[in-house]
């Protein structure tokens, strides 16, 4: 797995839906819930998903609000798999909402 360029992270992270980056190594988005248990429901589906592709993401759980954080480790900052999973991220989050 390579490591994106900052000129191929700054045209991936503009095809996602409010996510940024931080300190060029990281992408973060902040999702908000109307009640509790919608956050815990969509936490729960993250990790079921990040456990079957085995890429695993900082989880922050604020009341009604989950924080997001994603790195590659092994390519020491962002690869196409991050963006990969910001968008099926996203995807779990529009349904969760419906």
């Amino acid at each position: 797995m390579e490591r994106l360029t900052s000129e191929q992270i700054d045209q991936e992270v503009a095809l996602l839906k409010d996510w940024k980056i931080e300190e060029e190594k990281w992408i973060v988005k902040r999702y908000r819930f109307k009640d509790y248990l919608n956050g815990i429901q969509f936490v729960n589906r993250i990790a079921e998903f990040s456990e079957e592709i085995q890429h695993h993401p900082f989880i922050s759980i604020d009341y009604k609000m989950v924080t997001l954080k994603l790195t590659s480790w092994s390519a020491k900052g962002l690869t196409d798999l991050d963006m990969r999973c910001a968008a099926k991220y996203d995807q779990i989050y529009e349904e969760v909402l419906k």
